[in-house]
């Protein structure tokens, strides 16, 4: 019985992906119409800077805890 239904989903599902419309073709430039680079030309510079100044903080954090913790162990 199992065996039967998924084959009949299967054939629907088959059968649906047939129906459905074909996607549009591409640009002809391979970008947007515009002719903007694909992702919009949008600058990615500040995005980047914040990217590093939060990696950077997160390493001085965990070598801070670090040493935090070696000098509690040495202490005891």
């Amino acid at each position: 019985m199992v065996k039967t239904t998924l084959i009949v989903v299967i054939i629907l599902f088959s059968i649906q992906l047939k129906a459905s419309d074909p996607l549009p073709p591409p640009p002809p430039n391979g970008g947007n119409p515009s002719g903007d680079p694909v992702g919009g030309g949008a600058p990615i510079n500040g995005g980047v800077a914040m990217l590093l100044a939060m990696g950077a903080a997160y390493c001085g954090k965990k070598v801070y805890d670090y040493r935090k913790e070696i000098r509690n162990e040495m202490a005891d």
